[in-house]
């Protein structure tokens, strides 16, 4: 159901916006079968969004075919060489070698991983296109663990007309399947247009739409500004950037929304104990903490759950302020109960409360994994 019509704290008009439509699930795309989606399910991919938004850390420039004589060590090139020889040799490590070259110049290739096919393969005489990166080896320049094409002459192979993404991965997933999922998840987007755009009204001037982005990061034109896209500033980047930031506030606005449709005990105190703990604080609160301490008591005091964060630094008064919102909860009826992630932590909390509380004749007790089931019991039950 929509909205009613408002604008985002990011100036987006969000009126017509509920929650976007679901994309399919990436098992309806083909070649992806129960055994892929669980390899899949440990990237957190589960749906063609997902797949969308599994951005690249990287790309590749197969756009262009490289002469080897015009390469060096450290350089990531296409390539296409005519094989000269291939052959098991037995050094430190057996190794699969086969010697290339172009007219240019002569690489070795090497794999340490290798079948019997491949070994059958790779035959003098036959056209090779390669992908890798260029080092010093013992025989000359080569490259090790090439990916690589066998093709016939005069058949060579179209070079990429994009960029090719380097995605993060795990095991039994590699690239070549990563590009393919993602591939199929652009041609969706195509189809359907079925990703809804928040921030359709909102993207400043000179930056693209998110489909538009989206088909950028995944599949960049060979003059793309690659520093900018890796290093975030591209107009690309910077849209899903915004995109994100506004999703973002629009799940907590509506994380709001759905608790204050929720009922919730109406915790208005009488400050008959608030006032005697700021009393034998021996301080005054901060002008930062008495804020704070306002908006909680403003929000217990309604009917609805509060969704509330309190963020500071190691001193800064949290605890006391958890400790002032535990006594509103006492002064209206009610238990209060205090968690923490560990038992340190909990361990420290039981001492400030003892001794801020049990002067006023509260008893503060203190619940742990390591205490029976009695005294478990015992502690939640209070006095």
């Amino acid at each position: 159901m929509p909205s009613s019509s408002s604008t985002s704290e990011t100036g987006a008009d969000t009126r017509a916006w509920s929650a976007p439509a679901q994309t399919p699930a990436l098992t309806t795309l083909a070649g992806v079968g129960p055994r892929m989606a669980e390899r899949l399910e440990r990237l957190g991919l589960r749906t063609v969004a997902d797949a969308l938004f599994h951005l690249p850390l990287r790309y590749e420039d197969r756009t262009q075919v490289w002469p080897i004589g015009q390469l060096g060590p450290g350089n990531e090139a296409l390539i296409d060489a005519e094989i000269e020889h291939a052959q098991v040799v037995q050094r430190r490590r057996r190794a699969l070698v086969a010697i290339v070259h172009d007219g240019t110049g002569t690489l070795t290739l090497r794999w340490f991983h290798f079948g019997a096919r491949q070994r059958e393969q790779l035959v003098a005489g036959r056209r090779i296109r390669l992908y890798g990166e260029l080092r010093h080896g013992p025989d000359g320049p080569e490259i090790v663990h090439p990916e690589y094409r066998l093709y016939q002459a005069g058949r060579a192979p179209p070079v990429e007309d994009a960029l090719t993404p380097v995605y993060p991965a795990t095991e039994g997933l590699g690239q070549s399947t990563l590009r393919r999922i993602t591939g199929a998840a652009l041609d969706w987007l195509t189809r359907s247009g079925g990703l809804a755009d928040l921030a359709a009204t909102a993207t400043p001037a000179g930056w693209p739409d998110l489909a538009s982005a989206l088909r950028t990061v995944h599949r960049p034109p060979p003059d793309v500004d690659v520093a900018g896209l890796l290093a975030g500033t591209h107009p690309a980047c910077r849209r899903l950037a915004f995109e994100e930031l506004l999703a973002h506030h629009v799940s907590l606005r509506r994380l709001r929304e759905r608790a204050r449709s929720f009922d919730a005990p109406v915790l208005a105190g009488d400050s008959r104990l608030t006032g005697a703990l700021r009393a034998g604080l021996g301080f005054a609160l901060t002008g930062a903490q008495e804020r704070v301490v306002g908006d909680v008591s403003d929000d217990l005091a309604r009917g609805q759950p509060m969704l509330r964060l309190i963020q500071g630094d190691v001193g800064s008064g949290k605890t006391v302020v958890a400790a002032l919102a535990a006594l509103q909860a006492l002064e209206a009826g009610y238990q209060a109960a205090i968690m923490a992630p560990t038992e340190v932590l909990a361990e420290q909390h039981h001492r400030s409360f003892s001794q801020w509380l049990e002067p006023l004749g509260i008893e503060v007790g203190w619940l742990t994994g390591r205490l029976t089931a009695a005294a478990r019991r015992r502690s939640a039950a209070g006095p």
